[in-house]
Order: structure tokens, then sequence, then C-alpha cells
């Protein structure tokens, strides 16, 4: 899920249960400005780091893993603005169709989030 600065929603892509976030980060970002990118550590990938440094010319605002052999730099204080994804996510589960997922086919249920985020736009 891509919000912007205000936490409006901007871009979903829905996955598979088992998939990971990162392979999904350059299609969620593709064609979208900005100056800064602010995300977890599961996009914290060379690939993804180029893209949002070299093709946006934003920084990359996102803490390193664990594991990664010569650890980066993250501006915590911007980090915290991380929050706006998990408190759209949180008001997106307020509708009950959403939260519960009693829609049987992904393609029905991200046509129902696609339905409900103008609504929460709009709040």
């Amino acid at each position: 899920m891509l919000v912007d600065a205000l936490g409006n929603p901007l871009r979903v892509i829905l996955t598979g249960g088992a998939a990971g976030d990162n392979p999904q980060a350059i299609p969620l970002l593709g064609g979208v400005q900005g100056r800064e990118v602010v995300a977890d550590r599961g996009y914290d990938a060379d690939k993804t780091l180029a893209y949002i440094e070299g093709e946006m010319r934003a920084v990359a605002t996102i803490p390193p893993k664990k594991t990664r052999v010569a650890p980066r730099d993250c501006d915590y204080a911007a980090y915290r603005e991380r929050h706006l994804v998990e408190c759209f996510i949180g008001k997106l589960k307020y509708f009950r169709r959403v939260s519960s997922r009693f829609d049987k086919y992904a393609k029905r249920f991200l046509a129902f989030v696609h339905f409900a985020c103008p609504f929460l736009w709009l709040r």
C-alpha cells in the first residue's frame, strides 16, 4: 500500500499470503514523484534502494536489515512517519468486509478495497 504524507491512499497492490512485499515495491512506486520514501525493513534491498535513489531521485528512509553486511544510515526521526500506512490499514479494517475477508476471490477483495479507499479519503 502506498499513502501520501497525509495518510491518504495512492496505490494498493494485493499479493498472496506467502509472497513478500519487496518484489512489489518498484511497481508500487512506478510513476510516483516524491522527495522521500519511508518503508519498513522488508524493503531494504539493493535493487529497491537503487530505484528510489537513482530513478526517483528521492531519499530512502528504510532501516537496514540486521543481516546487511555494511549497515546503512537511517533517519529514525523521519522513519516515525511510517505509522501513516499502519493507521490507514487500521481505518480500512473498520469495513467489516475487509477485516473478515468474506470475499473468496482476490479480485473481488481488491475491488472492495478500492471502493473503500475514497470513503476514507473523504473523511
